[in-house]
């Protein structure tokens, strides 16, 4: 079941979504009713691969603490991803500071407005920069989130994983070919606030959407077969020990190298060695382990695996003098909290934090 030939549909869909979201759509978000590309370009970084209700709080405090493109740009990325910490995916925000930087540099401090420009930012796809174009200069492109798949994929049954070039293109080409010629960001906001809260991945709305009486999901009785879940397979499990090396308040952290997993970040040193932690803590950072103590596993989930993360407590004798000359810093559990973290070395600070971090 694949029915790609929307015929007079078109018109229906686009007026049916936009006159939905004029009605019952999301109008009070704080990016919208703004002109500003800056914080559209920035909701839409968010906004991948997170939800709304999350995203608000960390948007706010973004824009409070770099409110302009030039005030993120001439930020560090210690500061940027500070900000932006608990919200996972840091790469967006690496690359969101990577494009502010280009802008000033290469387009005089100003958000670029050609489609080709913008896809051409770091950390922009063909999707948000579709989204960035329509809602901050008002141009007609198609947007392809996961939202808008799920409402295209039931509306058109269209089969097979979306996630798929084959699959993906062919939504492509439908998105294309449903744009209204007016209105414009009515209708991009609807689909998007379509798929959010009625055509939602279980349990959607069904009557309370305006497209119920076209979709070819729901009147072959397979809204919840389609869109296509992506095939399945086992999630690949990791594991690490991290050494919480305390002395006089202070614990050792050191910056992750970027790019990888929580690149840029500050945490926990780690090894493999979970038998010879004391010999480590010797060997690799100078200090001697007055104390060894194993702390409850912490289980934290990836996109493509699971990290089961095996703390060790260890009260060493003093605190390395050399520490920064490797990359390594001394700090205090409460001061800790205050830079970009990961959220599982979160939880493990905030429990030094709460007990003082007292030496005894």
């Amino acid at each position: 079941m694949t029915q790609l030939d929307t015929g007079p549909a078109t018109r229906d869909f686009g007026s049916s979504v936009i006159a939905w979201q004029r009605r019952d759509g999301r109008h009070h978000l704080p990016w919208q009713k703004v002109d500003d590309p800056y914080r559209i370009w920035l909701s839409e970084i968010m906004l991948q691969q997170t939800q709304v209700g999350a995203v608000v709080p960390y948007f706010e405090r973004f824009v409070a603490r770099f409110p302009t493109l030039r005030d993120l740009a001439r930020a560090t990325e210690d500061e940027v991803l500070a900000v932006w910490s608990g919200l996972g995916y840091y790469a967006r925000a690496r690359n969101l500071h990577r494009a502010a930087k280009l802008v000033e540099d290469a387009h005089g401090g100003r958000f670029p407005t050609r489609f080709e420009d913008i896809l051409a930012l770091p950390g922009i796809g063909r999707s948000t920069a579709g989204a960035i174009a329509v809602f901050a200069f008002g141009q007609r492109f198609p947007i392809l989130d996961g939202n808008v798949k799920r409402v295209l994929t039931r509306c058109f049954g269209v089969e097979g994983y979306p996630g798929a070039r084959d699959v993906a293109e062919r939504l492509w080409t439908l998105a294309e070919r449903l744009l209204p010629e007016t209105e414009i960001k009515a209708y991009t906001q609807g689909l998007m606030d379509l798929g959010a809260g009625v055509c939602t991945r279980s349990r959607p709305h069904c009557p309370k959407c305006p497209l119920s009486g076209q979709c070819a999901a729901r009147s072959l009785d397979r809204v919840d077969e389609i869109p296509t879940p992506r095939p399945r397979k086992p999630r690949p499990q990791r594991s690490t020990v991290m050494l919480i090396m305390q002395c006089d308040g202070h614990v050792l952290m050191e910056k992750r190298p970027s790019p990888g997993i929580w690149g840029g970040l500050w945490s926990f040193p780690e090894t493999d060695d979970v038998e010879n932690v004391a010999r480590i803590c010797l060997a690799r950072f100078g200090v001697e382990a007055q104390s060894v103590a194993p702390l409850a596993p912490i289980e934290h989930g990836f996109t493509h695996f699971s990290l089961t993360i095996s703390p060790v407590h260890c009260r060493v004798d003093r605190r390395n003098p050399r520490a920064q000359e490797s990359g390594w810093i001394w700090i205090a559990p409460d001061e800790a909290l205050q830079n970009a973290i990961p959220v599982p070395v979160r939880k493990l600070v905030s429990q030094l934090h709460a007990s003082r971090g007292d030496e005894g």
